[in-house]
């Protein structure tokens, strides 16, 4: 959908977080007399009225039937379609659009690469804008991974090619905005946010919406994922990463095809799983159509991204590694291989949304860190199920109402020696604003400077 479309319309904003506000400033440059409604809580009705907008109404009362009066309303990414006020808004006649349909529906012609996955999605699309960026072609990074689409409309000069990253709430509005990506990458699937999806299969249905719903020109998917391996796109070539005949890793050693290109070791991506990464953006670079094997060395010079794996650095003998972005065991599970063989004190928990801990306390029968210590409001749920197999994988176990207890538990377990790694495969919601602010007070108490992780490199365009 176009945004010159929405003049004349009864249009309506829900949400007033980084994107709603983007979306208010984009109508409000596109159309300076459009008549605006915005749906959010009080707090955010005074920010909004200190914008001074006279077209612009705030409103509190979010119901379905308040909603269903426009017809179109922006809602922010964390709304879910799921919920009653927003389904019967849609059965009152409401067009629920988010601002990456609107993205789409304003740049047709535009290259994009867009990618997704449970676990690996903004690695890798940074990855893929670095080497691209290492080739001479000048490209956008945004999207999900810190800078929403919105604010980068009309780039100037305006970029050769797009990496865009996209969550599971955003990918089916890419096949809203009507406009087919030249190139889709899926990493990965496994359960993850349920309580806004509603159901496993639901997830997984809006997640392959980006190359089921949105025909990309290419897919470019992962072979060793048995869900996507299954998949049939007729509308879209399918090239396949971690696949003998494509681009994968040998060991370490990364391949395309029968060829060896280089050892993987010195790319500074902690973990096998990470730098299995590295295949998926060479994989859609070749799909963009551009020599790949020339820029897989340019990955050593990859800047790490904040919250993954990121180690902060060691305080009287103990190191302190902020993984804050893991919000599913599956995650969890990936970082404890990234230090095996060490003393860990693994940190767990924080929201909970109903995903099961079940493989992953099994798997600390044989794979066990030295101690867990659990926290948040899934803490007693995952704790329980430890509790279990502590013995068997011989492993301390504790419980901590927060945060700074927690590392204090870790720290003792320990010993002075070790390290406290942060990766509680949950997401911050009830205690921290997202995980951003969870890692940043990980660094806090740990004795490092907040503002000094939390840098994306490279966001915008270069």
């Amino acid at each position: 959908m176009r945004i010159s479309q929405l003049e004349g319309q009864r249009v309506a904003l829900w949400g007033w977080g980084r994107e709603g506000r983007a979306a208010h400033a984009l109508l409000r440059s596109r159309l300076p007399s459009l008549p605006l409604t915005l749906f959010c809580s009080q707090a955010e009705a005074v920010q909004a009225a200190a914008l001074g907008d006279g077209l612009l109404t705030a409103r509190t009362d979010i119901t379905g039937e308040a909603l269903g009066g426009f017809e179109v309303v922006i809602k922010s990414p964390g709304i879910s379609p799921y919920s009653a006020e927003a389904v019967q808004a849609q059965a009152r006649g409401a067009r629920l659009l988010g601002g990456t349909a609107l993205w789409f529906g304003e740049h047709p012609e535009a290259r994009t690469v867009c990618v997704t996955g449970t676990k690996g999605k903004s690695t890798t699309t940074a990855l893929l804008a670095h080497l691209l960026r290492a080739g001479g072609h000048r490209t956008a990074l945004a999207g999900n991974i810190g800078l929403p689409l919105l604010e980068v409309m009309d780039p100037q000069p305006a970029p050769q090619l797009w990496a865009i990253e996209l969550s599971s709430y955003q990918t089916g509005a890419v096949a809203d905005g009507g406009v087919a990506p030249e190139v889709a990458v899926v990493l990965n699937l496994f359960p993850e946010h349920l309580d806004w999806h509603g159901s496993q299969q639901r997830y997984i249905q809006d997640k392959l919406a980006l190359v089921t719903r949105a025909h990309p020109r290419i897919a470019v998917l992962n072979a060793a994922d048995p869900l996507l391996f299954k998949l049939e796109l007729p509308h879209s070539r399918i090239v396949w990463f971690n696949h003998a005949q494509g681009w994968h890793l040998r060991g370490d050693v990364l391949y395309r095809g029968d060829a060896e290109v280089f050892d993987t070791r010195a790319v500074p991506l902690p973990g096998r799983h990470n730098r299995g990464n590295l295949c998926a953006a060479l994989a859609a670079i070749e799909a963009l159509g551009i020599e790949a094997s020339a820029l897989a060395p340019a990955a050593l010079t990859f800047q790490p991204l904040p919250n993954r794996l990121q180690t902060l650095g060691t305080r009287n003998g103990i190191s302190y590694v902020n993984d804050s972005i893991s919000t599913t065991p599956h995650a969890t599970l990936a970082a404890l291989e990234c230090f095996s063989g060490q003393r860990i004190a693994l940190l767990v928990g924080g929201h909970d949304r109903g995903l099961d801990w079940h493989d992953f306390a099994q798997a600390m029968r044989m794979q066990a860190p030295l101690g867990i210590v659990t926290m948040g409001a899934n803490g007693p749920r995952i704790h329980a199920l430890l509790q279990e197999v502590a013995g068997q994988g011989g492993f301390a176990l504790s419980s901590a109402p927060d945060l700074a207890s927690a590392m204090q538990q870790a720290e003792a377990m320990l010993g002075g020696q070790g390290v406290v790694l942060l990766s509680p495969g949950a997401p911050s919601f009830g205690m921290y604003r997202d995980y951003v602010e969870r890692g940043k007070e990980f660094a806090r108490i740990a004795g490092f400077d907040p503002e000094a992780i939390v840098a994306i490199p490279g966001l915008g365009v270069a």
